[in-house]
């Protein structure tokens, strides 16, 4: 099965949105000081505990290790569950890699309905150094 362009699109959009939005930090996350940031519009969420956006910002200034690297697949799963739970895709998969000793890109693949798959790559303009 082909994905139209107008569902790539879609989807592309989707993710992008999802995982550069700044989610609200949870209350037993580590921050630099009582800011905990967030979108605004999540305070109140038309879903209870419907949030938009990832925590991917909450590692923005921790040394990139082995468990950096598996919160980040975590934060970015974490921002996409929505697509699974809304029905948009059938799986999610987040692959990272560690390019340097301060850069981890992340590559989500969605699969659709029929098996199709979609791996995202960010362009380089929107991958963010330091643990993202």
């Amino acid at each position: 099965m082909v994905i139209s362009s107008d569902v790539e699109a879609a989807l592309i959009r989707a993710v992008t949105i999802s995982l550069y939005t700044w989610r609200r930090a949870e209350t037993d996350d580590p921050v630099d000081d009582d800011e905990r940031f967030g979108w605004w519009g999540d305070s109140y969420p038309p879903i209870t505990d419907d949030r938009i956006g990832s925590r991917l910002w909450l590692l923005r200034r921790v040394k990139l290790t082995p468990q950096t690297q598996r919160d980040a697949e975590a934060y970015a799963h974490e921002a996409l569950q929505w697509l699974l739970d809304d029905g948009h895709v059938i799986d999610i998969a987040i692959a990272s890699e560690k390019v340097d000793i301060n850069r981890l890109n992340l590559v989500p693949t969605l699969t659709i309905t029929g098996g199709t798959r979609l791996e995202i790559k960010q362009p380089s303009s929107w991958q963010v150094i330091y643990a993202v």
